[in-house]
């Protein structure tokens, strides 16, 4: 296949991924009249049903990675050629940000802004590394054709259960593009290079507790 289709899919799937996480923020905070677990909720179903498609849609072209960590691990494994890795991890990045820019023109917002939202701190990013290591695993282990709806739910769940002000980004190009938006999903810029760090190593402790569970028979060995 064209390289150009594979990135150009990861650049259209960042890009909507977060294009409905920032977008379903605003519009839950909204409506929801200062009720955080209301707003979160939102935002949480938004995420959740755009996955799912998005994975469903563009997973045959690109894989449907949406997320350096992702491609960097399959490139590690080799699943993903080595120097198909820089286009890919372009591409997320761009198209993150492509997809802020989106929600705030959906929302007659200013397009280009910087978020003040402060998201630091070691709960912080050990609920990262949590994150981004169980949506690794998830993905690794995910019987064929059912990676969409596995991880998918496992997104929407870690939403709840990893920090309150850390929202299970469990992904650099999430956090890179909630950069760009001082709403509810922003991510102030000084505190995405501890976010991103945390995602990594997260990320290749997820790899490795799949490795320690493998079986012989499980088809992603």
């Amino acid at each position: 296949m064209i390289h150009w289709k594979k990135y150009f899919s990861e650049l259209v799937g960042t890009a909507a991924l977060l294009c409905a996480v920032i977008g379903s923020g605003i519009m839950a905070e909204q409506l929801a009249n200062g009720n955080t677990a209301l707003a979160l909720l939102a935002n949480t179903l938004a995420t959740v049903f755009a996955l799912y498609v998005l994975i469903e849609t563009l997973g045959p072209i690109s894989g449907a990675h949406f997320n350096p960590v992702v491609s960097i691990v399959m490139a590690f494994r080799k699943v993903l050629a080595r120097h198909h890795l820089p286009g890919y991890v372009i591409a997320q990045l761009i198209g993150a940000a492509l997809g802020a820019w989106a929600a705030h023109a959906m929302f007659d917002l200013e397009i280009l802004q910087w978020s003040t939202k402060v998201r630091t701190g070691s709960s912080q990013w050990f609920a990262e590394a949590v994150a981004t290591g169980g949506l690794l695993f998830v993905i690794l282990r995910s019987p064929e054709n059912k990676a969409s709806s596995i991880v998918a739910c496992y997104i929407g769940a870690a939403y709840w259960f990893t920090a309150s002000t850390s929202t299970s980004f469990a992904n650099p190009a999430a956090a890179f593009g909630r950069m760009f938006t001082n709403t509810f999903a922003g991510i102030s810029p000084a505190d995405v290079p501890a976010f991103v760090v945390a995602q990594i190593v997260g990320g290749f402790l997820g790899l490795i507790l799949h490795l320690l569970l493998k079986s012989e028979h499980h088809h992603s060995d």
